[in-house]
């Protein structure tokens, strides 16, 4: 199954991403938590590469075991980081052959020690030019791209971000996921200015309950323009406890949801930092056993 199929036949879709472990203990805790979430019945999930392409051999053996070992409809994620055009049409042939044909196409993050995206020799420069080259090349592959919101952190000019989410989409973007964002308005917004720019595949909003306030600081360097809101922060500084703040994260992110289904949003991508407690709480707080019961019209008019 396809995302794009997924997402024009369901309502709604409800997906979660992990990244892959790096030793056997986390291997272990990681399919624990899978085991947890799969009663959730998520649309998809996707497998990340660590920053600067430091997973690239992980992520592929994890996606292969989740392939072969659940009935999952898996999303690999794939970046120009540290790879060759010959080593990219490799890969792809190893997906290819194992019938995994769902990929997130991204520029990726710099290696470690770099300040800059410096493309690989022989690679690609940017995501627009791995998509097309993927196009090209492999035309049955389902591509998803990334989009932030509240703004790139190294493209501030909001014009020039959405020029160059339209050459993805032009490049044959099958569907939109964006970076995590707390403050549901930005999202509404992005999604007219996508609509303004002629962009009309599908969007999916990402999702990340904060869980501590060492992970609050984390997201506010990964995600660089990313706002959190003043009541959002308030209810932070209220929390006497880890255990108080990651409630209130999860609170937080359960409204979040509430309204973006209310306003028929097509999917939620839940980023669950390889954790299944912050996802399984907002589905009990939302009043639902699996992603299917989202497709109940009535169901928040209850």
């Amino acid at each position: 199954m396809k995302v794009t199929d997924i997402l024009k036949k369901n309502e709604f879709s409800a997906s979660f991403e992990f990244f892959p472990p790096k030793t056997s203990e986390s291997s272990e805790a990681l399919f624990n938590n899978i085991k947890d979430l799969l009663p959730l019945g998520p649309s998809f999930v996707s497998v990340t590469y660590g920053a600067g392409g430091t997973t690239q051999e992980l992520t592929k053996n994890l996606v292969l075991k989740l392939r072969k070992d659940t009935n999952l409809c898996i999303v690999s994620h794939l970046t120009c980081v540290g790879h060759s055009q010959e080593e990219i049409h490799q890969l792809l042939e190893n997906y290819n052959s194992a019938d995994i044909k769902n990929l997130m196409v991204l520029r990726g993050d710099p290696p470690k020690g770099q300040n800059k995206f410096v493309a690989h020799d022989g690679g690609f420069e940017y995501a627009a030019d791995l998509l097309g080259y993927i196009k090209k090349h492999f035309p049955d592959f389902d591509c998803g791209v990334a989009a932030y919101p509240e703004g790139h952190p190294e493209t501030p000019n909001r014009l020039k971000e959405m020029d160059y989410l339209k050459a993805k989409v032009d490049q044959g973007a099958d569907y939109i996921c964006t970076q995590l964002f707390f403050d549901n308005n930005a999202f509404y917004d992005f999604c007219e200015r996508c609509e303004i720019a002629g962009i009309k595949i599908p969007i999916v909003a990402g999702i990340m309950p904060i869980s501590s306030l060492k992970g609050l600081k984390r997201m506010a360097d990964l995600s660089g323009g990313s706002n959190f809101p003043a009541p959002l922060l308030r209810a932070l500084n209220r929390a006497d406890s880890e255990d108080g703040v990651s409630r209130v994260g999860i609170h937080w992110a359960s409204e979040q949801v509430r309204d973006l289904v209310d306003n028929k949003v097509k999917g939620v991508h839940f980023y669950t930092l390889n954790q299944s407690k912050a996802t399984v709480e907002i589905y009990k707080n939302l009043g639902i056993k699996n992603s299917g019961s989202l497709k109940k019209p009535s169901f928040f008019s209850l």
